[in-house]
């Protein structure tokens, strides 16, 4: 199985499956002299984790990390970092019904066809059990980051049909919550809503937004190598993820040039715009401004909710999945997007160096 590996630079391998001895993932690229703050790693690690609340799943893992290679005395070495995550509650036989079913919207089908075998229990390498891994990584990437004055946050701005009135005032640092949307009203809705669709056995999907703030300009390449579309593909790299849309998105199709374009204009001696239609990204390249992108998520492929499949066999079947899975993996995601953002500006950061003198 290839496509494990991510970055040029500040790059990441990850490794195991929802229900082996553990996962983790080997940092390569981290300069050296990085202080490398367990603390920050695992707070992001637990606000990723299940069982973390009402909402989501009820597998209990406590993230506890182990970092095996690459720091001495707190430090990046510059060598390979490695991290490893164990796993702790597997509940195999949970999934024992599901060895023959092909369940509907996941990855069982198309791994079947693609290598001939697939680990049914939690999806094997396809689980986002794997992206404890990521959010390992991006934390050390965040750190970096930090050195550098950059700062990542995601929030969810939609669950379902509710989203953050356009004119609500919300703190972009509000964390609290357990759905994780800064606007306390919209958030409350929002998790009566997934309350109730996991009484109806049923799933719900929503929408992340991220904003890189203090990004210097230059980040990026023009053609394949676009700053966007390598965010893009970070993003979509995530599980249950279907969309992506920087600055405007879909909605600067409604828009005029003449009220889409952002005007430029001087802020302390710096080039700025009046607007941020862009996104904070011009000709793929960042222009200094802030860098913002929502990140479309899927409603939970596994519920309770009877549907109709095929087996291994194609024959015909109802299934009712029992297990435990999020009814909306939504909130969780908000680490998972901001470890994938952070990777990415790392390594482009660590790029940029090599493009001028």
């Amino acid at each position: 199985m290839s496509g494990n590996v991510f970055g040029k630079i500040f790059s990441i391998v990850t490794f195991g499956e929802s229900h082996g001895k553990g996962i983790g993932v080997v940092i390569d690229g981290c300069p050296a002299g990085l202080n490398i703050d367990t603390k920050a790693i695992q707070k992001d690690l637990d606000r990723r984790k299940p069982g973390q609340s009402k909402i989501s799943t009820e597998r209990k893992e406590d993230e506890d990390f182990s970092i095996l290679s690459g720091t001495y005395e707190g430090q990046s070495t510059g060598a390979p970092i490695c991290i490893f995550i164990a796993n702790k509650d597997q509940r195999s036989k949970d999934y024992d019904h599901l060895k023959d079913v092909l369940r509907p919207s996941h990855a069982d089908y198309t791994y079947m066809e693609k290598y001939g075998i697939r680990d049914h229990r939690g999806g094997g390498r396809s689980s986002a059990r794997e992206t404890a891994a990521r959010v390992a990584a991006g934390a050390i990437a965040k750190l970096f980051l930090q050195t550098q004055g950059i700062d990542i946050k995601a929030f969810v701005q939609q669950i379902g049909t509710i989203t953050i009135p356009k004119d609500a005032n919300y703190d972009m640092n509000q964390d609290e919550n357990i759905v994780r949307c800064p606007d306390e009203s919209t958030a409350q809705k929002m998790i009566e809503s997934i309350e109730h669709a996991k009484q109806e056995g049923d799933s719900l999907g929503g929408v992340i937004q991220c904003q890189i703030n203090d990004c210097p300009t230059g980040l990026g390449n023009p053609v394949f190598d676009r700053l966007e579309a390598e965010l893009a593909k970070a993003m979509l790299s995530i599980n249950a993820s279907k969309g992506f849309e920087v600055g405007s998105g879909f909605e600067g199709t409604t828009m005029m040039g003449s009220e889409h374009n952002d005007e430029f204009k001087t802020i302390d001696g710096k080039v700025r715009t009046k607007t941020n239609h862009s996104g904070g990204v011009q000709g793929g390249i960042s222009n200094g401004m802030p860098i913002v992108f929502n990140v479309a998520f899927k409603p939970t492929s596994t519920i309770s909710k009877k549907q109709r499949t095929l087996d291994k066999n194609k024959e015909a079947i109802d299934l009712s999945a029992t297990g435990r899975h999020d009814p909306c993996v939504v909130p969780r995601a908000v680490p998972i997007v901001e470890a994938m953002a952070a990777l990415v500006i790392a390594d482009h950061l660590l790029l940029q160096r090599a493009t001028k003198v």
